[in-house]
């Protein structure tokens, strides 16, 4: 009884971050209008953001939380799914995940023009993790679903119920 009520407070934690995650995204993607848009440098508690190859640090923050939001929503969505296809979510978290890294590096101009083989070794150490990640929960998932199997059969073994 202890194990099913610990298995529950860690699904809804787990439930809980994943909102909380979800509901933040909106705000995360518009943060970038709290930037100035009249400097190409701006001095936060962070440390100093340089516009780069942008117009202003506005425009940058807006090209570089618009990627994040996207990476952390596929990745998310990669990571919670259970179906067979979800492996072609990293189709488009790899297309993000290439962007992001245009947006970081100030001395790419192309932005968003997606080059498979120039974000190949950038990617893969990324997709191999997530496909780990994905494989160990859906492993841990499956041996407690055989565990509280196992339990209940032995429960209604030793009880006189039949």
């Amino acid at each position: 009884m202890k194990y099913r009520q610990t298995d529950r407070n860690k699904e809804l934690l787990k439930g809980g971050v994943i909102s909380i995650i979800l509901i933040s995204t909106p705000f995360l993607f518009y943060i970038y209008k709290y930037a100035p848009a009249d400097q190409t440098s701006w001095d936060t508690f962070i440390g100093t953001l340089e516009a780069g190859a942008f117009s202003n640090v506005q425009n940058y923050m807006h090209a570089l939380f618009t990627k994040i939001t996207f990476v952390i929503l596929t990745g998310l969505w990669f990571l919670t799914s259970n179906k067979w296809w979800r492996y072609a979510i990293l189709v488009p978290f790899t297309m993000f995940l290439f962007q992001l890294s245009g947006v970081i590096s100030y001395k790419v101009m192309y932005m968003d023009e997606y080059d498979f083989w120039d974000a190949l070794p950038f990617i893969l150490p990324i997709i191999f993790f997530l496909a780990f990640i994905s494989h160990r929960l859906s492993r841990r998932k499956t041996s407690s679903t055989l565990d509280e199997e196992a339990n209940e059969e032995i429960k209604k073994m030793f009880s006189d119920e039949i």
